[in-house]
């Protein structure tokens, strides 16, 4: 009752870096709670107790945007206000993947604590350096990740703000990958200066994984989004033929923006992102 009541959709949106808090505090609570109480499936758990701290505030979120749909004739303004919605998730994204980052680097056992993440990381990286020599990584990531969308999408419309447990999942990847970034460059710099040496491989990571990461985790909001709005929907039985066409609309716009967003992500880690690592 209190994480989940500490933001309200509107300073959420009007305000998005305290999404970024937020996300930052529900998922360094769930993570402490889940090495204190289930030390030996840290790994899962965490995310779980993150996700559940952040339904609610998904739930408000999906009700607003699908009255908006509803009481919005015009589709343009529709998007511009999903637009702002979509920025405060990103934030949040961010804060979770920062917390599970700082975390990782700051516990004793963050390699131990975030097993999971790792073994995922590496098989995803195994599983890419195979398809590099052939040339179709571009083809991989992009169907992998239109895969992920396809999932954020169902999973919002089945379970209303379920898109959340795979965006948590993904933030916890990724606060790993960016952890072990870190350590590795404090290593290699051999700085005397800690402070400068971490703060110049955090820059480092954070450029390296979100020059892409940005792109697909607004992609999978922006699909997350689509498949919540008609799950409301459908709860509400607004089975009127305008009020669902208007539905119908805004979600089949939300996919196609999500997919072509999608496609210039697995661009960039393709071919840009290379170019400086």
């Amino acid at each position: 009752m209190v994480l989940e009541s500490l933001l309200s959709t509107r300073s959420a949106v009007s305000r998005p870096w305290l999404m970024a808090v937020l996300g930052f505090c529900a998922a360094s609570v769930g993570l402490l709670l889940s090495v204190w109480v289930f030390r030996d499936y840290a790994s899962l758990v965490m995310v779980f107790l993150t996700v559940f701290a952040l339904i609610p505030l998904f739930a408000q979120f999906m009700e607003s945007e699908e009255l908006a749909d509803l009481m919005v004739a015009d589709e343009r303004t529709v998007l511009k206000q999903h637009g702002k919605v979509i920025l405060s998730f990103v934030a949040l994204f961010m804060g979770l993947s920062a917390a599970y980052a700082f975390w990782y680097i700051t516990l004793p056992s963050g390699p131990q604590v975030f097993g999971v993440q790792a073994q995922t990381i590496a098989a995803l990286r195994q599983g890419l350096t195979g398809h590099a020599v052939n040339g179709s990584m571009f083809l991989v990531i992009l169907l992998n990740n239109l895969k992920v969308l396809m999932f954020c999408v169902l999973f919002s419309f089945l379970y209303g703000a379920g898109a959340i447990f795979i965006l948590a999942w993904n933030a916890s990847v990724i606060g790993v990958a960016l952890g072990n970034f870190v350590q590795q460059g404090v290593t290699t710099a051999g700085s005397t200066n800690m402070l400068v040496a971490y703060a110049t491989a955090s820059g480092m990571s954070m450029v390296r994984y979100f020059i892409h990461g940005i792109p697909e985790i607004t992609a999978y909001f922006v699909g997350g989004l689509a498949g919540g709005v008609l799950s409301v929907a459908l709860v509400k039985h607004h089975w009127q033929r305008r009020q669902m066409d208007r539905v119908l609309l805004d979600a089949s716009d939300l996919i196609i923006i999500a997919a072509v967003i999608l496609v210039v992500a697995a661009f960039i880690e393709t071919f840009i992102t290379p170019i400086f690592f």
